[in-house]
């Protein structure tokens, strides 16, 4: 049995369908953010200026327009860390992180569709997990060998300081870009 986003990916999309499926993934990222739980699908769409069928043909179900979502996301996470190269070992690793902050951020407000997303598919989350480390690990391999972080932290340290801190409760984005500030204090090499 295959799922929506497999069949989606495995025959090519015309221009126009291509434009809705982007459409409707944008939309859904900012009604999920704004309203979590409660967004509908009906808002979605109007948001995204489609119709309702539309958005049923492109996900059938909330769960896989919430996975397509999580998914886009993960991809943008993992190519930021290529994209800060540019900006130098230290000022990479730190807009790196400062991206990761408010990637988590975002996804505060509907976990719990993410919850049920990785419930249906549990590789997901791990698939995800492993991405997103390696690209903490390659900002951060960067950032070690130009002497400018730690050589004594990982990227499993580094994820577990800043997704810990990010995954806290009653955390707000405020707090946890302040916090960030406090780790890249604690990661910065000494002399």
């Amino acid at each position: 049995m295959t799922d929506a986003g497999t069949v989606q990916a495995a025959r090519p999309r015309r221009a126009d369908a291509r434009r809705n499926y982007e459409r409707l993934v944008t939309a859904a990222r900012e009604v999920l953010t704004e309203r979590g739980s409660e967004a509908a699908m009906e808002e979605i769409a109007k948001r995204a200026d489609v119709g309702v069928g539309t958005l049923y043909r492109h996900f059938p179900r909330r769960i896989d327009l919430v996975e397509a979502v999580y998914r886009e996301d993960v991809d943008g996470l993992v190519a930021l860390a290529a994209e800060v190269a540019d900006l130098g070992p230290w000022h990479g690793l730190v807009a790196w992180l400062e991206g990761f902050v408010k990637y988590a951020e975002s996804k505060r407000t509907f976990l719990t569709e993410l919850h049920e997303a990785f419930e249906k598919s549990p590789d997901l989350a791990l698939a995800s997990r492993e991405r997103i480390a390696g690209a903490a690990g390659a900002v951060l391999s960067r950032a070690q060998e130009a002497g400018v972080a730690r050589r004594d932290l990982d990227q499993t340290d580094l994820m577990q300081l800043v997704g810990g801190m990010c995954m806290a409760r009653n955390a707000s984005f405020a707090q946890n870009t302040r916090l960030l500030t406090l780790v890249l204090d604690g990661i910065k090499a000494q002399g």
